[in-house]
């Protein structure tokens, strides 16, 4: 049977996450569905990243063992016309057997979108945080500097991460303001779990002034969930874009922002 990656994008809003729950209610509940109908047979699926409900995606890959040859456009066509409206396959490709949408990703980027200004946009809801009092962009970039590379972000992590080690990569982070918008920007080989919400939440703390900018170098050095602000949000965050091996030649992301942006 050959290999398929599947690169999805969906509205979480809609979603109670990625991962199939008891309920049928997950991204992947429905593409099972979706694949079930137009394949003719249940197929199993395995994502690159197992977004939490409420979080976004226009760069999610999805691998999958096909169990009948068709040409890629119509596993595209065919498999959308079983899915709802808050999901969509965008293209498909065939792989090596030995890919795996997980495991051979090299990197993971995610973005967190704010809305920074008095009045919440009904717009944005849903899919966008949103702070009221002024962010300071210039000190959130000088804390998210600190917290850049490899570290243990034990600080950062929730109680629920099932991860084996809390030390990962964080290759960039960034904050840029963009009019009414804020993005922050994050880059690693793999993230724990809600670990950009927490990080997003610490530097708004920074950028409202309850805390300076190298408050977060003592959060990262204690090691101690207890200490960072909380979680952000799931509204704001997308991911954005997974990273495998050129040599696959898998279609680029959309570099196109949010609607409101």
């Amino acid at each position: 049977m050959p290999r398929l990656a599947l690169g999805l994008q969906y509205d979480g809003a809609a979603f109670c996450g990625w991962q199939t729950q008891p309920n049928g209610g997950s991204v992947q509940d429905a593409l099972e569905r979706a694949l079930r109908e137009f394949a003719g047979v249940s197929l199993a699926t395995t994502c690159a990243g197992r977004t939490d409900a409420g979080v976004h995606a226009t760069y999610q890959v999805v691998h999958v063992d096909a169990p009948v040859e068709r040409p890629q456009q119509a596993w595209i066509r065919g498999v959308n016309c079983y899915l709802p409206d808050s999901v969509a396959v965008r293209w498909a490709r065939e792989v090596p057997d030995d890919f795996h949408a997980r495991y051979s990703a090299l990197e993971r980027h995610y973005d967190y979108w704010i809305i920074n200004e008095p009045v919440r946009s009904p717009l944005a809801a849903n899919r966008a945080g949103w702070v009221f009092r002024p962010l300071d962009v210039p000190a959130m970039q000088s804390a998210a500097a600190l917290l850049t590379g490899t570290h243990d972000f034990s600080s950062f992590r929730s109680a629920e991460c099932q991860a084996k080690s809390p030390v990962r990569e964080l290759r960039q982070f960034s904050v840029e303001r963009r009019g009414a918008c804020i993005r922050v920007s994050a880059v690693a080989n793999a993230f724990l779990h809600h670990m950009v919400r927490n990080l997003v939440g610490s530097l708004v703390y920074v950028g409202l002034g309850r805390r300076d900018a190298g408050w977060v170098a003592d959060v990262l050095a204690a090691r101690d969930r207890a200490r960072a602000a909380p979680t952000f949000p799931a509204a704001g965050l997308y991911l954005t874009r997974v990273e495998y091996d050129p040599s696959l030649d898998l279609p680029r992301p959309d570099e196109t922002p949010p609607f409101f942006a």
